[in-house]
């Protein structure tokens, strides 16, 4: 079983379109299915109808139901006995007030029906008239159903129901429907949680809707028939027994392992989980169904019929989890990849990156999308209050079928009367109809058709009419011998006109022949060389190092090549002596060349031999099997090859519940064995707790007036409400993703420094900010009247950028991140060997009072650059900018004998799309945090959450090097990991005994 469900999953991952479209026409057809089984049958002509026989032995026996006998119409001697019709006719209508007149009608068990008895042979004139005299029709249900209008009615009906029940079954019954709505809700909210707004949580209704539809059409088929009323009873027990929290539960799996597994495709990733949880899910479906089939035989009707079609429904529940709902789920994810590279694109063109480039870096970024979160909800968050819930519902619907069976002897007969719903006078005939009919002494038989339904067409009903009407006629002529030859004669003059303009467009325009074109060539009289290609290993490397085999061209046939368009033809010596002759630019290389790879072995051998020391050219810097098309344009310029370097791992470090490892480029001993240690402590105290305070990249440009005046009223201006909305509008139109939050203005003589603040997404983005800063400037002057402000500079040191300012320090830039932690006492002395007290006392004497000594801005810590520098070369971000993403100041407090350590680090630039991220390496390491790229649901939350990781390791870091300089074995630990033995004496014992003292007297200096 597990095997075909396998084998089924992967076909309809792989199908997702295929599968939905095909489901839906099944799902359509059970919908029409139930329309013909549920609806009354409206056909005048309708076999639905059964014939009694009454002998009329005595007046009162017309009107004893007992008198009344089934019999086959066909085989029974009709010729000497009267034969009537009795029908009942129903009007969908809430406006009981105009119903039409019909002679000798009664009403029915309802305002909206009526009955009437006719002589058999005037049934069908009577059904007739009804819609002559009156603008009612006879409803039609592939043709003018409405079902507006047809829950309307039904409404009426089952309200008119309610007013005969139990109390008591109508106060379990609203608590089972106010049940199954807050299903619905918990639906929407959990999938909302999960990354889906809407869509996810409506195809799983949809697929429960599915199952529905197929379970009533198989027990329809199966004989039982299931009434209005019963189901809209049974409705909301059954929406809560079934629920949704299996398909809650699948999808926020998927998604974990899309998360996780990102280099297998959506479909594998679908067959995969939804394998691994079949076994499982079955088991619990084949439970719950065997349950509900052996409720279905307590022989009480009604819980019978619940029964039997939520085992069904649980049955085909199970079948389109793996079907219908695994192909959504296959097609939301592919859709979600092309949604995210198409946002990856367009924000990387609004960065400044080229067409070409924005649209591979988004094509390739697809094995390493990040849908979603993985966090679970439903069945594994509350599974006991799901069950509990559920078990309180069927008890309820228990109660509501034995209260029935309790009371049923207490009710009148009338009233068992009339809730039958079979066939026969007694249900469908009053006695007042029955005294209609005239006495005869050889008996009387009676047909009873089943209800007919009359309504008033709608307007779109009316147009379909008229619309198949002229189709018909339509139709109908082109039979017409007239109508048809003008038809053929009129195609005959169009194929060969078309035959002639055909034939005239290819002799060419004007009727003149076609102008012959001669593309002018230069040739060189020279072999090329065949054996150059566009990859290049070291064996070929070598070679074209050593010389090509053919003697190189002249200088002048070279640059005929090069001028001709044709440089790539050359061999990469003639390339090289064109360049050292200057008549090929460096730069240029990759654009000549159309290859980059080659391109850089050219620029290699040119700087080696035009320098002094000649010794490029043979280096151990590695320049193969790396993607220079991403760099190109990007990161580098001039690219003579790049630069490895060691990453290393600390953790894993749970940061907010969930666990991290963070990546560290670095060529610093120790540091990420210290980061380690420090992981390791903070998680023996339950990890670290994160707070975002601030996220808004900073530009700060300079402008200047002919006079103080101008400036201050420009100054004001924008500090007003006023000039903050104009230049927030201008400022907004440029990008679809950087959004102006807030406008600082500092005066300095005529000089008017503007910091825009700005939110840009998962993008660091200060190309996006520029780019509206500019615009924003340009309408100040155009537009606001500031025709004489001069702008200096789109970067005036305000933002403030790479450099230290106390106004990152206080006003923060980036991401503002404050990451706390609490490690029990007991880790601090086993762990890091080091003492609570000590490391409170160093931290104010070094981090606090040292720093402020120094006059440091921002620089209240450890070594919060390190850390935050071996993160960014690891990731992909911008290592200049740890100047001020290095702004920290570390805390310590002894909190009932545990250690509280916290950083506050209010300007952490980072971004998870372009600049140095677009490189696979550091794009990997981005993988590794599943941070890469645009957040798919919530723009920023990636490169906010980066940022967090980023000040957790720093936590890290501070912790472990402060306990490290409290017990005094900083150095004997340097030493000790250290490549190579030092070239100093090595410590005398009695300097190592002072060091390892300093856990208990603690280093101040």
């Amino acid at each position: 079983m597990v095997a075909l469900l396998t084998a089924l999953t992967a076909q309809c991952a792989q199908r997702p379109i295929h599968t939905i479209v095909a489901i839906s026409l099944l799902a359509s057809t059970a919908y029409l299915t139930i329309l013909d089984l549920s609806l009354p049958n409206y056909s005048i002509n309708s076999a639905d109808a059964t014939t009694y026989y009454n002998d009329l032995k005595t007046p009162a026996s017309l009107v004893d139901y007992s008198e009344w006998t089934q019999v086959d119409l066909q085989s029974f001697d009709k010729t000497s006995v009267d034969h009537y019709a009795t029908v009942q006719f129903q009007f969908i209508t809430t406006d009981f007030d105009h119903l039409p007149e019909i002679e000798g009608s009664v009403q029915g068990n309802h305002i909206y029906e009526k009955q009437v008895v006719v002589p058999f042979n005037k049934f069908e004139e009577l059904v007739t008239s009804v819609e002559l005299n009156s603008d009612w029709k006879l409803l039609h249900l592939l043709k003018s159903f409405s079902w507006i209008r047809w829950a309307h009615w039904s409404y009426v009906r089952i309200l008119s129901v309610f007013k005969k029940a139990e109390t008591f079954n109508i106060a379990i019954i609203f608590v089972a429907y106010i049940g199954m709505w807050y299903v619905f809700v918990s639906l929407f909210l959990s999938m909302r949680r999960l990354g889906s707004k809407f869509w996810l949580a409506f195809t799983c209704l949809l697929s429960s809707a599915y199952a529905f539809l197929f379970a009533l059409v198989t027990i329809s088929w199966l004989g039982v028939h299931v009434s209005l009323v019963t189901l809209s009873e049974a409705l909301p027990f059954l929406v809560i027994i079934i629920g949704f929290q299996k398909k809650i539960s699948l999808t926020a799996h998927i998604l974990k392992t899309v998360n996780t597994n990102t280099s297998s495709s959506t479909a594998t990733i679908v067959r995969v989980v939804s394998t691994s949880a079949g076994s499982r899910m079955l088991w619990n479906y084949a439970l719950e169904i065997a349950i509900l089939l052996a409720a279905s035989w307590t022989g009480i009707e009604a819980l019978s019929q619940f029964c039997l079609l939520s085992a069904w429904t649980l049955i085909f529940d199970f079948i389109l989890v793996h079907t219908f709902y695994a192909a959504i789920l296959s097609m939301k994810m592919e859709i979600a990849y092309i949604k995210r590279n198409e946002d990856i694109r367009k924000t990387l063109e609004e960065d400044g990156y080229s067409v070409g480039l924005a649209e591979e870096i988004a094509k390739s970024s697809d094995s390493s999308a990040n849908v979603g979160t993985a966090e679970s909800f439903g069945p594994d968050s509350s599974s006991k209050k799901v069950l509990i819930f559920k078990i309180v519902m069927v008890i309820c619907f228990f109660a509501i079928n034995l209260f029935n069976i309790t009371l049923a002897p207490f009710r009148s007969t009338q009233h068992l009367l009339n809730s039958m719903t079979s066939l026969s006078p007694s249900s469908t005939v009053s006695p007042a109809l029955l005294e209609s009919i005239p006495m005869n002494s050889s008996g009387v038989l009676l047909t009873v058709f089943s209800n007919i339904a009359f309504e008033k067409p709608t307007f779109a009903a009316k147009l379909e009419d008229a619309a198949f009407t002229y189709i018909e006629m339509l139709i109908q002529s082109f039979g017409h011998p007239t109508i048809t030859k003008f038809i053929i004669t009129f195609l005959l003059i169009s194929i060969g006109l078309n035959g002639y303009l055909f034939n005239f467009a290819r002799s060419g325009n004007d009727g003149h022949p076609a102008v012959k074109i001669i593309e002018k060539t230069i040739v060189v009289e020279r072999s090329i060389d065949s054996n150059i290609d566009a990859s290049y290993d070291e064996s070929q490397a070598e070679k074209l190092i050593g010389g090509s085999e053919l003697k190189p061209r002249a200088l002048d046939e070279s640059i005929a090549v090069m001028q001709a368009g044709k440089t790539k033809l050359l061999n990469n010596e003639e390339i090289i002596e064109l360049c050292i002759a200057g008549k090929l630019p460096l730069y240029a290389l990759e654009k000549q060349l159309a290859d980059t790879t080659r391109a850089v072995f050219v620029r290699r051998a040119v700087i080696s031999r035009t320098s002094n020391t000649m010794t490029l050219e043979k280096s151990k810097l590695p320049y193969l099997n790396y993607d220079y098309d991403r760099v190109l344009g990007a990161c580098c310029e001039n690219v003579i090859g790049y630069m490895p370097l060691p990453v290393g791992v600390a953790g894993p470090l749970n940061i907010d519940g969930e666990e991290y490892y963070i990546p560290m480029a670095t060529t610093e001993g120790c540091l990420v064995a210290s980061t380690m240690r420090g992981c390791k402590a903070m998680n023996a105290g339950g990890g670290v707790v994160t707070v975002l305070t601030g996220d808004g990249m900073t530009r700060g440009p300079c402008v200047s007036f002919p006079s103080l005046a101008r400036a201050g009223k420009a100054k004001n201006w924008i500090d007003s409400e006023e000039g903050q909305a104009v230049i927030k509008k201008a400022f907004n139109s440029t990008s679809r993703f950087a959004r102006l939050q807030s406008i600082k203005t500092a005066l300095a003589g005529t000089l008017l420094f503007i910091r825009f603040r700005t939110f840009t997404g998962d993008a660091m983005g200060m190309n996006m900010i520029s780019k509206g800063v500019e615009h924003a400037l340009k309408f100040m002057v155009e537009e606001c009247g500031f025709t004489d402000m001069e702008v200096i500079s789109v970067s005036g040191n305000y933002c403030t950028d790479k450099k230290p300012a106390a106004i990152n320090w206080i006003e923060g830039r980036g991401k503002g991140i404050v990451a706390e932690a609490v490690i029990p006492g007991d880790v601090v002395r086993k762990v890091l060997k080091s003492d609570v007290d000590a490391l409170v006392e160093l931290n104010v004497s070094k981090n606090l009072i040292g720093s402020a000594m120094a006059g440091s801005v921002g620089g209240f810590n450890a070594h919060a650059a390190n850390l935050v520098t071996a993160i960014y070369l690891a990731t992909g971000q911008d290592p200049a900018q740890n100047v001020e993403s290095s702004n920290c100041i570390t805390l310590m407090n002894n909190v009932n004998g545990n250690l509280h350590i916290s950083v506050s680090m209010p300007s952490i630039e980072v971004g998870t799309l372009g600049g140095g991220t677009i490189l696979e390496p550091q794009g990997s390491m981005l993988d590794l945090l599943g941070v890469r790229g645009p957040h798919p649901t919530i723009p920023g939350d990636n490169a906010r959450l980066l940022a967090r990781i980023v000040a957790s390791g720093v936590l890290a870091a501070e912790l472990s090097l402060c306990s490290a300089l409290a017990a005094g074995h900083l150095v004997q630990s340097h030493m000790t990991h250290n490549r190579a033995a030092p070239t100093t004496p090595a410590p005398s014992t009695a300097d190592v005994d002072r060091l390892t003292e300093g856990s208990k007297t603690c280093i101040k200096s």
